[in-house]
């Protein structure tokens, strides 16, 4: 992780204590994040990269008739920080001989970082110009059937509308937690559902994401879908009392589509 605007160093925190507290995130996170799994990762290009070339022009009007002119379009990355407030005693027991010091507020931290990239990612998020997966896809979405069982022919339709559209694959299944958690305790006939749809339907085991309602089918054949990151995440320093300190998980990103039609919901 860098030190430079992160401030690590200032912290009164010893290096065994840090690696549990990186530890706990890098979990937590790798659990939580759905979008990464199913999109273009570019980066992590650093604290100074600022936006993206879009390659495209805002013209003007009015310069004159032997002149032109246009501004450069680019897409600002987002910079996002979510606090961490941790007891330094707490923290103390690892020099101790402990290794497991009360690290809830880091766990907590990570889910609501995952959530935010993850938001962005499939819904967007109109503040930072970013659109997301879901309201950009032209496609009806295809209805989520009441009976779970009846899934896979809703996986079968969305492929169709997919392949219509000249989307063609490998194909990913992202589900929201409710409907991940009913999709791995559904059976028929004694066969698991979550299995047959990894197995037969998609090419990549079944992505859960909270960001998600229901779920979106999308094609992962690359190309279609860009995160970038310029500092990847990663958690600073903020300040200390006598008794506590303030930590931050922190990351800057943007997401573009650039082919709208790669994905199709299906839900209600």
């Amino acid at each position: 992780m860098s030190t430079d605007l992160l401030k690590r160093h200032l912290a009164p925190i010893l290096p065994d204590a840090w690696k549990l507290i990186d530890a706990e995130a890098k979990r937590v996170l790798e659990l939580n994040l759905g979008g990464r799994k199913v999109t273009d990762f570019r980066g992590p290009f650093g604290w100074t990269y600022a936006a993206v070339n879009t390659g495209r022009l805002a013209l003007f009007s009015g310069a004159g008739e032997e002149t032109h002119l246009g501004l450069r379009r680019v897409q600002p990355l987002l910079e996002a920080r979510v606090p961490i407030t941790l007891a330094i005693m707490e923290l103390d027991t690892v020099a101790r001989g402990g290794d497991d010091p009360a690290l809830g507020p880091v766990v907590e931290a990570a889910k609501k970082t995952a959530h935010l990239e993850d938001s962005a990612i499939f819904n967007g998020l109109e503040l930072a110009g970013i659109a997301g997966i879901l309201p950009s896809s032209p496609h009806p979405p295809i209805p989520l059937p009441a009976d779970i069982v009846q899934l896979p022919r809703a996986i079968l339709d969305a492929k169709e509308v997919l392949r219509k559209a000249g989307i063609n694959g490998p194909y990913a299944l992202v589900v929201g937690a409710e409907l991940y958690e009913r999709v791995f305790a559904a059976t028929d006939d004694g066969h698991p559902i979550a299995r047959r749809i990894e197995q037969q339907l998609v090419d990549r085991p079944i992505v859960r994401s909270e960001a998600v309602a229901d779920a979106v089918l999308m094609s992962v054949r690359g190309g279609d879908y860009e995160l970038t990151v310029g500092e990847d995440l990663s958690i600073g320093y903020a300040y200390h009392s006598k008794s506590e300190v303030e930590l931050y998980l922190t990351e800057s990103f943007t997401f573009r589509v650039l082919e709208a039609a790669a994905a199709v919901r299906i839900g209600r």
